[in-house]
């Protein structure tokens, strides 16, 4: 098969994506201002969300993200389209009311399907507020464990959806670390000074700092990204509209902050990213950075689990793992095609840099 060209409208969107996504190029310090930039990380793989922040801050190291979780100054929970989310702690109360009650209807009919009646959430939010109040934390085991006996059955996958209707309603958020589980704790408790928007200002901030951190990207890649309505999206777009501006590129009209513009691109020319990294993720169409024949390379069988991609320009190129002993991590490169040895001497560059945030040496496999 013939590969998709790499036009120069793809480098070009690839390039501006990417100097706003400060990915290698980052003038942030600490975990929180790169969280708070991006507005919102994908974050159901903990430790490669971990790495998302990483690549976006200066001299990160995994303890330091881990800390700033545990401090609550960045908290993971499902702010957006049912899905788990690194956001700063302030801005997670403004995004739940603007995106979580479209999730609420879609989700209806499995809760119908478990039985979970609106006696029954309001029970499990009672006993949850009862055992947490106070700065207390529980794991997801222990809390089901007093939910259920309590009186409110939690089998099956009944569990999980209370869990996650408490969190995307308000109550519930994921906490400090207790082992290798995040703890549940209140919202109300763990963000004690959350910004509180108007419904109009929240859907021109959420515009304004998706495409900020996401741009040149459509209206439809905020939809997509955001679970929001394309009307919705619209109406954002346009309250922010003074502070952006548009850029057309093989046809498609792209909203960008115009400072994206002018931003240098990423010295660094490869890159090792985590499987569901915003790069990849942040947008509806993904073809800009993704030639449509490698799909299937970086989501197996259409089963919604990313592999980790290596970037060479802003083009993926392949899919890496890992392999962690005690004195070293292993990278494992599966590219596409054959690497140059400009870009396996970069590789190995960016097989350190990952190394470094983890604190281990770092090889990569020949």
């Amino acid at each position: 098969m013939t590969a998709t060209a790499f036009t120069p409208d793809r480098r070009r969107l690839t390039a501006l994506r990417m100097a706003a996504q400060r990915i290698g190029a980052s003038e942030f310090t600490t975990p929180g201002d790169a969280v708070r930039w991006m507005l919102a990380l994908q974050g159901q793989d903990y430790a490669g969300v971990r790495w998302s922040v990483g690549l976006r801050s200066v001299d990160a190291t995994e303890a330091a993200v881990a800390a700033a979780l545990d401090a609550g100054e960045i908290v993971r929970s499902w702010p957006m389209r049912g899905t788990l989310h690194l956001v700063a702690a302030e801005d997670l109360g403004w995004m739940l009311q603007l995106t979580a009650p479209r999730m609420m209807v879609s989700a209806a009919r499995r809760r119908a399907s478990l039985g979970i009646t609106e006696t029954v959430i309001e029970r499990a939010r009672v006993i949850a507020t009862d055992a947490l109040t106070g700065r207390r934390v529980l794991t997801r085991d222990a809390l089901l464990k007093t939910v259920d006996a309590a009186g409110v059955s939690t089998g099956g996958q009944r569990g999980y959806h209370l869990l996650w209707y408490l969190a995307q309603t308000g109550t519930l958020v994921l906490g400090p670390t207790e082992g290798r589980q995040q703890t549940f704790a209140l919202l109300d408790d763990w963000v004690p000074i959350p910004r509180r928007l108007a419904p109009d200002e929240a859907l021109g901030e959420l515009a304004l700092r998706y495409v900020r951190s996401h741009g040149p990207a459509t209206d439809r890649d905020l939809a997509r990204w955001s679970g929001l309505t394309l009307g919705d999206v619209r109406r954002g777009l346009a309250i922010s509209g003074r502070t952006l501006t548009t850029l057309d590129l093989g046809g498609t009209t792209y909203h960008v902050a115009p400072e994206t513009l002018s931003v240098a691109a990423p010295p660094a020319r490869v890159y090792l990213l985590p499987g569901f990294d915003e790069y990849l993720l942040g947008y509806g169409d993904r073809t800009a950075a993704l030639a449509p024949e490698h799909s299937e390379a970086i989501v197996p069988g259409g089963n919604g689990m990313f592999k980790p991609t290596i970037v060479v320009d802003g083009e993926v190129v392949g899919t890496w793992g890992r392999r962690v002993t005690a004195g070293e991590v292993v990278i494992e490169p599966a590219p596409f095609g054959r690497l140059s040895g400009r870009d396996r001497a970069a590789l190995e560059e960016a097989a350190r840099a990952y190394g470094a945030f983890i604190g281990l040496p770092a090889a990569v496999r020949r």
